[in-house]
């Protein structure tokens, strides 16, 4: 059984209500990626779930904790909740570069994945801020220094680059449409292996690449929604497309 750190994939809204002269206000919990989990093949990966707001805290300081994972997954959680561990935001204390930390685990063998989203790579309105981290020195892409979302309403459906790659046995045919990505640039050392339609702009979807001892991966869209359809959620190969990236970040 192979041990999975997603972290992210989280968010909590907050609503003001006007009914005419009175007013109420309401807070609301998400989760981003339940789809994700209860597609896994639960006989080879254990999933831990660290939702954004246990994630400042809770993430990993040391290499000797990181290493009982064999993929670290950051998706959709910008670069200040991993930099600013409440002993540094709240108490000025000095505290462990984790960002670095999580260089120093893909280095000595572990596997890395960045998933897209509004707070990832560099995100909406450059917000994640993972341009010039250790995160960008191992990915297997090159981040934007601004605001790198592409949004797509209309759809898109993907290119495949690599038809022979493992991460795409028994997905051959159409795909259902997906709505978005950020947009980055592969290294010169990376493989992309799906990427959206030349009529879009060619932009990597799927990129992999090793640093160190280790392996990397930038899925560049989303796991569910808004960037992934109801289409591509419901779709078989989903499924099939995530056990196989898992499989190959692990193996």
């Amino acid at each position: 059984m192979k041990k999975i750190l997603l972290v992210g994939e989280s968010w909590i809204s907050n609503a003001t209500h006007y009914k005419g002269w009175d007013q109420f206000s309401s807070t609301t919990f998400h989760l981003g990626a339940e789809q994700l989990i209860n597609s896994i093949d639960s006989t080879q990966f254990e999933i831990e779930y660290m939702t954004s707001h246990e994630a400042a805290e809770k993430f990993p300081s040391k290499i000797s904790d990181l290493q009982k994972y064999s993929s670290i997954i950051l998706s959709d959680i910008g670069s200040n909740t991993i930099l600013l561990h409440p002993k540094v935001w709240i108490e000025g204390e000095t505290f462990v570069n984790r960002l670095k930390l999580i260089k120093d685990y893909v280095q000595l063998g572990g596997s890395f994945l960045m998933v897209g989203g509004y707070l990832s790579f560099q995100g909406i309105n450059g917000t994640a801020r993972y341009k010039g981290t250790p995160i960008e020195e191992i990915l297997p892409v090159n981040i934007l220094p601004y605001d790198d979302r592409i949004e797509i309403p209309e759809g898109f459906n993907i290119t495949i680059k690599k038809e022979d790659h493992e991460i795409l046995l028994g997905l051959s045919g159409s795909w259902p449409p997906l709505l978005g990505l950020n947009e980055v640039v592969p290294s010169s050392t990376s493989k992309t292996i799906i990427s959206t339609p030349e009529s879009v702009g060619s932009h990597p979807l799927l990129v992999i690449g090793e640093y160190g001892s280790g392996k990397t991966m930038a899925w560049t869209s989303d796991i569910g929604p808004h960037w992934v359809s109801k289409e591509f959620l419901s779709w078989d190969g989903y499924t099939v497309l995530w056990n196989q990236i898992l499989k190959w970040l692990v193996v």
